[in-house]
């Protein structure tokens, strides 16, 4: 996976300690109700569109970003749904990170979907009873945590969402 170069000048001076970076993901939901997932090239895990926020970079940006880039779909950024702390990652060449992601539901307004970059091996959509395995625990998590947003702002009034029918 590319590092970005903010990180390897870090890495540079603290070696391989551990570092807290901020991360978004974008869990894309298109007017079908599938949910838009890369096959990661890194460790061949299924997962949400996700990345490391640039310095001074605004999240929902990043999101918008991360998912182009990977995926080749644009997106608008509907709502932030989780901002949660992950787990301690080791890293194959010894790097400890930890981060903090910024999750945000997203719509597809454009593009096609197709593995974009070199950090995904496959891209598709996939109905939310129908995910692909092996999916990352921390991608179902967003995923479960933004589908029970998705049906909290269904459910207490608000308007509905723009893919729910009837």
């Amino acid at each position: 996976m590319p590092v970005p170069d903010f990180v390897q000048r870090l890495r540079a001076s603290v070696g391989h300690a551990p570092l807290w970076l901020s991360g978004v993901s974008a869990v894309v939901i298109d007017d079908e109700g599938r949910l838009l997932l890369g096959r990661r090239a890194d460790n061949g895990l299924w997962a949400v569109v996700s990345g490391i926020l640039d310095p001074g970079e605004e999240p929902a940006v990043a999101a918008a970003r991360e998912t182009l880039e990977e995926t080749g779909v644009r997106v608008e950024v509907l709502a932030l749904t989780s901002v949660s702390s992950g787990r301690e990652v080791i890293y194959p060449n010894g790097d400890v990170a930890q981060y903090l992601d910024v999750c945000f539901w997203c719509r597809p307004v454009g593009g096609e979907a197709h593995v974009a970059d070199d950090e995904s091996l496959e891209v598709g959509w996939f109905a939310p009873d129908a995910l692909p395995r092996p999916l990352a625990a921390s991608s179902a998590e967003r995923i479960e945590r933004t589908l029970a947003y998705v049906a909290a702002a269904r459910g207490d009034g608000c308007a509905q969402p723009w893919f729910v029918r009837g």
